[in-house]
């Protein structure tokens, strides 16, 4: 046996039946779409049609709304920045930035920049150039020796 040689059993696989094409064909005139109605025209969408009361997706209330003025930050923990570190991604000696966090593959997204957080231990002495800083990750990197800045026009937005 080889591989050109295989095929189905037999009857494994039917053929699709072509609808419409006259009466000597078991599915001629109608098509099997029965008579008159929305089911027999072309074009059906049926989908969430309740025979004509107001459907359920319609019934349900509105909830929440989208600020469009939010801040899109990619989220950085401390902890990750450290393995990072560890793992020799990041050069402690460079200013750590946005770039540098996605060249490492810690920062996805945020097109606003980068919100540092303090979750994880973090000990490098390491400066950061970064769009935002929570509190408790301030503290952590210059408890370590390091420096966070984050500059004035993004300041202004925090």
């Amino acid at each position: 046996m080889k591989l050109n040689d295989i095929r189905d059993n037999a009857g494994a696989r039917k053929g699709r039946m072509r609808v419409g094409r006259g009466i000597g064909s078991g599915k001629g005139k109608t098509a099997g779409r029965g008579q008159k109605g929305a089911k027999a025209r072309s074009g059906v969408s049926i989908d969430g049609f309740e025979g004509g009361q107001m459907p359920l997706h319609m019934r349900l209330p509105k909830r929440g709304f989208n600020n469009i003025f939010a801040k899109d930050y990619a989220e950085v923990n401390l902890g990750l920045v450290q393995k990072a570190i560890d793992a020799g991604k990041l050069d402690v000696k460079a200013v750590i930035d946005h770039a540098a966090l996605k060249a490492a593959g810690l920062a996805r997204g945020g097109k606003d920049g980068v919100r540092l957080l303090g979750k994880g231990e973090f000990s490098a002495k390491a400066k950061f150039l970064v769009a935002g800083v929570s509190a408790g990750a301030k503290a952590a990197v210059e408890k370590a020796g390091g420096a966070v800045e984050v500059p004035a026009s993004k300041a202004a937005a925090e």
